[in-house]
């Protein structure tokens, strides 16, 4: 059964980085388009960053577009999201979460992705 693990989450004060790290097991997604979303309290699950199958195309929301990069590892079954100049608002829940289907571009649209991790907690401080 395949499973996405995230890791690297936590308390960080405002102006921080922190380097989200997603494992990926029970089979392979080196062909499949992966992203991330967060969900604050109280608020909506939304997407972070997507990329496609082989790391040639990424997808931002706007508010995180210059201080994340979202990249991969296909080797190592990975995507990882780097997160820079934290600001409080980005306190979350965040989720690493794939596609089924083969190949395509970058999808932002929850109902596009099939597989969903645990999410890792990650706190900025003022």
């Amino acid at each position: 059964q395949a499973q996405l693990v995230e890791s690297g989450g936590g308390l960080v004060q405002a102006g921080g980085s922190l380097r989200l790290s997603c494992a990926a097991s029970g089979r392979t997604f080196s062909e499949n388009a992966m992203g991330w979303f967060r969900q604050a309290p109280g608020k909506e699950r939304e997407f972070v960053a997507g990329i496609n199958w082989s790391g040639s195309s990424t997808y931002y929301l706007v508010s995180v577009k210059g201080r994340f990069t979202i990249s991969r590892d296909n080797a190592k079954n990975t995507i990882y999201l780097q997160m820079n100049s934290l600001e409080p608002e980005d306190t979350a829940v965040y989720y690493c979460t794939a596609r089924t289907a083969l190949f395509g571009n970058v999808y932002y649209a929850s109902r596009d992705y099939d597989y969903w991790g645990q999410g890792t907690q990650v706190t900025v401080s003022s």
